[in-house]
This record gives C-alpha cells, structure tokens and sequence, in this order.
C-alpha cells in the first residue's frame, strides 16, 4: 500500500541542502516522490512512499543520523519530530513511472 504524508519543517533552504548533502545521493529503497517546498515559516515536505515501513527504515537508517547532529549543533538539542499529515493518494506519477 502507498504511504504518502506531508510536513512542515520551520528551516531554511540552506539548512535542507545540508542535510540532503548528508544523505548522498542514493535515492532510498521505497522512495516515490520527494517534494519540498517554501512556505511563509519554513519548508513543507510532500512524501509518497512504496510502504510505512520504507519510510521508516529509511527515516531510523539515514534521516536521523545525518538530521539530529545538524538539530543539536544549531540548537543545542534535538525537538521533536514534525507532525506528519498523511494524506489519502490515489496515484503518484514521476520520471520513473513505469509505462
């Protein structure tokens, strides 16, 4: 089943290329769509994943070790993680859509 969610994240761009710097460029196993966006008070991600669990293992294996020594740098701690609003997808089209 598709997992897909949506967040907002009160950084800057500059603070999102860093940390997409310490992700490399591997696309993560189970990865769809990954958009992010500005808004008025930071960034909103947009996420479509194969499953729950891929975003998961990717969030526990990689997001989270390059995100918290980033968070605890900057603040001196690390918050909470963003609220996530799952959203109710019907389909999800990219480059790599298969035909």
């Amino acid at each position: 089943m598709t997992d897909a969610f949506t967040c907002h994240v009160p950084i800057t761009a500059e603070i999102y290329a860093r940390i997409k710097d310490g992700l490399g460029p591997q696309i993560p196993p189970g990865m769809i769509a990954h958009l992010v966006y500005r808004t008025e008070a930071g960034l909103r991600y947009v996420d479509v994943w194969q499953s729950k669990d891929d975003y998961e293992a990717f969030a526990e294996q990689r997001l989270h070790p390059v995100v918290h020594p980033l968070l605890q740098e900057m603040l001196g701690f690390v918050p909470p993680e963003p609220a996530l609003t799952v959203l109710d997808v019907i389909d999800a089209w990219t480059g790599r859509h298969p035909d």
